[in-house]
């Protein structure tokens, strides 16, 4: 397998990494309501796993979602965006 797909989709070694970085989606950017990545998957052209938007909310990202995890981690995101900024 190769770093590449030809899918030309941001690709994450493991399935784990993808989780990761599909938490750090939600958290980071604002999506309108039923837009932006909710799972992963594991691609048939490059065997490495992309963010999806389609499909059924990941297990990790809705626990999250539900704990109000998401929210304080774009609140606290928030705060450091204005103290960087003094």
């Amino acid at each position: 397998m190769n770093n590449k797909c030809p899918t030309h989709k941001k690709i994450y070694l493991t399935h784990d990494q993808a989780v990761d970085a599909l938490v750090e989606a939600r958290v980071r950017y604002e999506y309108a309501s039923g837009n932006g990545p909710v799972s992963v998957y594991k691609c048939e052209e490059c065997g490495h796993y992309h963010l999806t938007s389609k499909g059924t909310v990941n297990d990790t990202l809705l626990k999250r979602m539900k704990d109000g995890k998401i929210d304080l981690e774009k609140e606290a995101n928030r705060w450091l965006h204005k103290l960087n900024k003094r």
